[in-house]
């Protein structure tokens, strides 16, 4: 073999001399590494010149300093604050253990002698050094920066500095003023709870008193996960503390409630909470909903409507009168997608109005009005008095009845945009839910001009997913076609789709969520089937001739573009 060139040292000289690199690149990654000033490890890395498992193999043998994979690290048995998050920043290396005096550093390339000795002056700490992979390193950095953002791990000033506005009457204010001391680790605990929540991007709270345990449970990207169990004998104090933050009474225990607690995390950013209480057999189960003002604004782009959809959603919002109508069941996004119709809408020559069950989310601008049955003032009520108004927009929070369908129908009919929302399956469902209501045939396919049927499905994480193949024969039984695989997919005998991993950055290999649409446009054809009143199936099967796929072919493109799982969408797509 050829003596290696003086210039090339260390980790260079052995890629070279093992055949992991040429020595025409190791001389290129030193060149560019000496000029940006960046490891060399890094340069071959992002070049691809290396693999980095073959560069951390080659960087043990030749320092000998130990090997670690850290897919088998979990993130929560990282030691935190043994040194500031900006040192860390700076050198790119994370200390993983400690043992006694003895702090073992993670490392993608030794050569980083510097960076390991201010660790180990600001730890008080020996280092030592333990070779890792670059990519799974910095996928680690990643999630130890997030996990420290978003942890329970909340001081108790960060705590006592909460605020928690309008927190009820003078009379809860007083009775909370009277327990304070005996309360205080409920009211840190609560605290600490909702704040915890809101990091982990989570929808709903449960508090859950059952007959030997207590338990907490947090809604995240759809799916239920309890996060703690408090002692029972805290039950009676947590509840009794939400309901006086939330202005219920406290002395009724035998009826369901409702109200409201605002937590203002800072000057600028202010988190709603929807809470509901219910007595069950050992005591109130209480609910938040976490109602989060910037989810309302993130923009119809955002929310993951194909371009074709996107644009049916925006030319029926620019449309001077007629109905669009969002459904879905429960958590499937239809209040986001209404606020982001009404964003879109809201300008200073337009007049909108809204009637909620309740109110959500505050927008600035838009006249909300929140239904309170007890006093009279329902929907129907509230969209009479709406059309006194004078207004352009109209927005219904669901129509439920007869009454507020027909008033919502003849609005739309004399020069008004109506949007709301119903409980069906999908888009053609709706059109015979309405019928079925009692709404004549002639009024609905004159009135409605689009229909939007959505889910939500947990998006992968771009993290840990993972690619998996699968027989194109078992695909076709759940709604794929021909077209949807290339050319050498259909020779191979199977398609390549991603699957979930799960890593330190996600939770069970999701992360966040993406919807899934059905939009359909109430087109002449569609007018006719409907005034002949013909159900949901003939609707449907013309709305596939003209091209509106459904809500399994929507999240057919979602899986094969690899934003979420096949299983997901099964889940997320099956009546």
């Amino acid at each position: 073999m050829a003596s290696m060139p003086q210039t090339l040292t260390g980790l260079a000289r052995r890629l070279v001399a093992d055949g992991i690199v040429t020595e025409h690149d190791a001389l290129e990654a030193s060149k560019t590494s000496t000029q940006e000033q960046v490891s060399l490890v890094t340069v071959l890395v992002r070049s691809k010149k290396a693999s980095p498992l073959n560069i951390a193999l080659a960087a043990s043998n030749e320092f000998g300093d130990p090997y670690f994979d850290l897919s088998a690290l979990h993130s929560e048995m990282i030691p935190k604050n043994l040194v500031e998050d900006r040192l860390i920043r700076r050198h790119g290396i994370l200390p993983i253990f400690k043992r006694g005096n003895k702090l073992f550093v993670a490392v993608s390339d030794p050569n980083k002698q510097e960076a390991l000795r201010d660790i180990g002056f600001a730890s008080k700490m020996t280092t030592e050094s333990i070779i890792v992979e670059e990519d799974k390193l910095l996928s680690l950095l990643e999630a130890y920066f997030q996990s420290k953002s978003t942890s329970i791990n909340v001081t108790d000033t960060d705590l006592n500095n909460l605020e928690f506005e309008d927190e009820g009457s003078q009379e809860a204010e007083e009775i909370s003023a009277e327990s304070s001391e005996d309360d205080a680790p409920v009211v840190k605990f609560i605290a600490k709870m909702l704040k915890d929540a809101i990091a982990s991007g989570a929808s709903d709270l449960h508090f859950e008193p059952y007959e030997k345990m207590y338990r907490v449970r947090y809604r995240i990207d759809g799916v239920l996960r309890e996060v703690f169990r408090p002692p029972v004998a805290m039950a009676t104090r947590i509840a009794s503390r939400l309901k006086v933050m939330s202005q219920m009474d406290i002395a009724e225990k035998r009826v369901p409630q409702d109200g409201r607690i605002k937590l203002r995390v800072s000057q600028s950013r202010a988190i709603d909470f929807r809470v509901n209480s219910l007595p069950t057999l050992f005591g109130e189960k209480i609910v938040l909903r976490i109602l989060d003002p910037s989810s309302a604004k993130l923009g119809i782009d955002a929310l993951g409507y194909e371009p074709e959809q996107k644009a049916l959603f925006l030319e029926a919002l620019e449309r001077p009168q007629g109905m669009l109508l969002i459904t879905g069941p429960t958590g499937s996004g239809k209040t986001v997608s209404l606020y982001t119709g009404l964003n879109i809408l809201n300008k200073p020559d337009v007049n909108i109005s809204t009637a909620e069950d309740p109110v959500e989310i505050n927008l600035e601008g838009i006249n909300q009005v929140n239904v309170n049955n007890k006093a009279g003032l329902s929907f129907s009520a509230a969209l009479k008095s709406f059309l006194r108004q004078d207004p352009d927009v109209i927005m219904v929070g669901e129509i439920r009845d007869l009454e507020t369908a027909e008033i919502a129908v003849k609005a739309a009919q004399t020069g008004h945009m109506v949007m709301s929302t119903l409980h069906t399956n999908s888009a053609p469902e709706t059109l015979t839910r309405l019928r079925n209501m009692g709404v004549p045939s002639f009024n609905i396919a004159t009135s409605v001009n689009l229909v939007i049927a959505q889910r939500l499905a947990r998006r992968l994480c771009s993290v840990c997913k993972t690619k998996k193949d699968i027989p194109i024969d078992s695909l076709y039984p759940l709604g794929f076609v021909a077209e949807d695989f290339q050319p050498e997919d259909i020779a191979r005998g199977s398609a390549q789709f991603f699957d979930a991993v799960g890593c330190d950055a996600c939770k069970d290999g999701y992360k966040g969520r993406v919807g899934i649409y059905e939009v359909m446009k109430v087109t002449n054809a569609i007018q006719r089937i409907i005034m002949e009143e013909g159900n949901s199936i003939v609707i449907a099967d013309q709305a596939r001739k003209e091209g509106y796929p459904d809500l399994r072919r929507s999240g057919i493109k979602k899986a094969l573009a690899g934003v979420t799982s096949l299983t997901e969408i099964m889940r997320v797509t099956t009546d």
